[in-house]
């Protein structure tokens, strides 16, 4: 077997707005014919399995696995307000139950950069101490920055501010290919970089324009990145995360045509 696992991430569905938010089992369906060893779901997905045996029974049923489960919240203050709290540990305790599986925090954009130095502190003061709690209850945490123009982590300077302020004895970095080219720097570069913290890796391919394109279709390095991290010894997971435009209509499409890319290109290099 691989060292390296290729999963899929729901967010392809979250394309097409609520059609696919309560179509949890229809979309496990989907990725495990289309090739895919597991599932990335984002929290807002889990409607009716948030019960560990319900979700793990709808798991076997379509021979998937959890690699990871994100969760997004604000964490917009010196520490988390207790709603978010409240979220973040309703998950923790979820997690438990795959012990295997990665928590992922990602931080919702915001609509400015405003108070920026201030809004990245309060951000990795969060996420350290939900990682620390985490940690305690044996659960691996990562972090994943993205690129709209209100994030608070996007640009080169704003990278080494956050994974020089991640505590990495409790939380790692899941790089995004897409969402680093569009902050202006090279995926494979910044990989390299951080590669010591890295514990999964999102795919998504992005066109020169900077808009997000079909897996295959765009600039991004797929087979370098893919052979880097198989030569460096990377164990972990590769999340697909496909937001072409084509998802908002038919992301059961999308999803068929990366597993074949993924089949066709990728895998012949692990």
């Amino acid at each position: 077997m691989e060292k390296i696992k290729i999963g899929c991430e729901t967010y392809t569905w979250a394309m097409s707005g609520d059609a696919y938010k309560n179509k949890l089992e229809h979309i496990l369906g989907v990725m495990s014919r289309s090739g895919f060893k597991s599932i990335e779901p984002d929290s807002g997905f889990m409607n009716g399995f948030e019960d560990p045996g319900v979700f793990k029974e709808a798991l076997q049923r379509n021979n998937i696995e959890l690699s990871v489960l994100c969760h997004v919240e604000d964490w917009r203050n010196p520490k988390e307000t207790d709603a978010e709290k409240r979220n973040v540990d309703k998950w923790i305790d979820f997690m438990k139950h795959f012990p295997e599986a990665i928590l992922l925090l990602v931080q919702m954009p915001g609509k400015d950069r405003e108070h920026l130095h201030e809004r990245q502190q309060n951000l990795l003061t969060c996420v350290n101490e939900i990682a620390k709690r985490a940690a305690d209850k044996g659960i691996v945490c990562s972090y994943h920055p993205n690129s709209p123009m209100g994030s608070i982590y996007r640009t080169h300077e704003d990278y080494k501010i956050l994974l020089n302020g991640l505590d990495s004895s409790v939380i790692k970095y899941t790089p995004d290919v897409g969402h680093i080219a569009k902050g202006g720097m090279n995926p494979l570069e910044v990989i390299k970089e951080y590669r010591d913290i890295v514990n999964c890796v999102h795919y998504k391919d992005m066109f020169e324009d900077g808009g997000w394109a079909p897996m295959g279709a765009g600039i991004i390095d797929f087979k370098g990145i893919t052979t880097y991290l198989n030569d460096s010894g990377f164990k972990g997971w590769i999340i697909v995360e496909d937001e072409a435009d084509e998802a908002i209509t038919d992301p059961d499409a999308v999803t068929a045509k990366d597993g074949i890319y993924i089949e066709e290109v990728l895998r012949p290099l692990l």
